[in-house]
């Protein structure tokens, strides 16, 4: 219930008919007093888009320990003791893509350390090993066993192969050419045989000028958050197809679309709320890795979380659907397999769709 002040005056704001009690039985708006303070209009703003009081606690106490129970409620029709779902997702979608983006990790700069030592490592050692093999060859040049020419050719070789293998790398794509520039003249001016397909040429090009902004690091910093930021469209296109999924799978006069799709924002909003806990305690720990006990704390939680948000579908989907237990899990399988493709393909499209808007 509202803690604002009731207005004295009877007549309502917003219709003008006269409010017997706290609501207007014309309009439904409260007759309260409509200056507010700053914290009132912080916590009226909270009130509204959560339902705090009545229902927002209740909402996520069931979500969370009792599977498919928002989704029996909703659509039976008691609606009023819960957040609406589509509320409920856009709500926690925001909050878990949010704090996400906005909580510092320490694991993030331990992995940036790591990465960095991994990658000098990896470039020491592949120098080492080029190292070796220019030494032998100079061995077997010594002993007389090949000629200079062909201990040349063969340092070469083994050079311009090392080469060849940055370069082919993904976030290197296009670095053998000095500049955009000079692919395009090579592109222009080169035998019909020699030239690069449509596709190909687009893509080189793409690379070509996405490397001759940035460098590696940037490029990679700039994927990974241009990748995050997609990521909520991404679950977005997918929604309706794991409903359709769901809706496949199920008898077709007893369940409609509609009821596909109520099961499925609750569910993944649960999945949300897993990735927001998981996030939270690493943010946390972060103040205290130092120590090995929560390092190993931290661990168990996440294999808790994740072990918990994977078996959550099945007796979500076992108590909605009313089916045996052995049909659900069996359906829950499959529909497993058949959800995993088709994320992939989505996730892949907007990871080209991110390497297509780097820049």
């Amino acid at each position: 219930m509202s803690k604002n002040t009731i207005r004295k005056d009877k007549t309502c704001l917003n219709c003008s008919y006269v409010v017997e009690n706290r609501f207007c039985s014309n309009c439904g708006q409260e007759n309260i007093d409509t200056r507010k303070s700053f914290h009132q209009l912080f916590v009226h703003f909270f009130e509204d888009l959560t339902h705090y009081e009545n229902s927002f606690w209740r909402t996520i106490k069931n979500l969370i320990f009792k599977p498919a129970s928002l989704t029996k409620e909703y659509l039976s029709g008691k609606r009023m003791s819960y957040l609406a779902p589509i509320r409920l997702y856009i709500f926690i979608s925001f909050v878990t893509f949010f704090l996400i983006a906005v909580l510092p990790s320490d694991d993030d700069k331990k992995n940036d350390l790591v990465q960095i030592n991994t990658d000098d490592k990896k470039t020491k050692s592949e120098n080492d090993t080029v190292y070796k093999e220019q030494q032998k060859i100079l061995e077997f040049e010594k002993q007389g066993l090949i000629s200079k020419k062909e201990s040349d050719s063969l340092q070469k070789f083994i050079i311009e192969a090392k080469k060849k293998n940055e370069d082919d790398s993904f976030m290197n794509l296009g670095k053998h050419y000095k500049n955009v520039k000079e692919l395009d003249s090579i592109q222009e001016h080169a035998k019909s045989s020699d030239k690069l397909g449509s596709f190909q040429y687009w893509l080189k090009r793409k690379s070509q000028l996405i490397n001759d902004k940035m460098t590696k690091e940037e490029i990679q910093e700039k994927f990974i958050e241009s990748y995050f930021k997609n990521l909520p469209k991404a679950l977005f296109f997918y929604m309706p197809l794991f409903a359709f999924v769901l809706w496949i799978f199920q008898n077709k006069k007893r369940w409609y679309y509609f009821d596909h799709g109520i099961f499925t924002l609750h569910y993944f909003s649960f999945l949300l709320l897993g990735s927001l806990f998981i996030s939270f305690i690493d943010f946390l720990i972060s103040f205290v890795n130092n120590y090995s006990f929560f390092n190993v704390l931290n661990y168990i939680f996440k294999i808790v979380t994740v072990v918990y948000m994977l078996y959550y579908f099945f007796p979500a989907h076992h108590r909605f659907y009313e089916e045996k237990r052995w049909m659900s899990i069996l359906k829950g399988i499959v529909m497993f397999f058949i959800n995993f493709f088709i994320i992939g393909i989505i996730l892949t499209c907007f990871a080209v769709y991110t390497f297509i808007n780097l820049h």
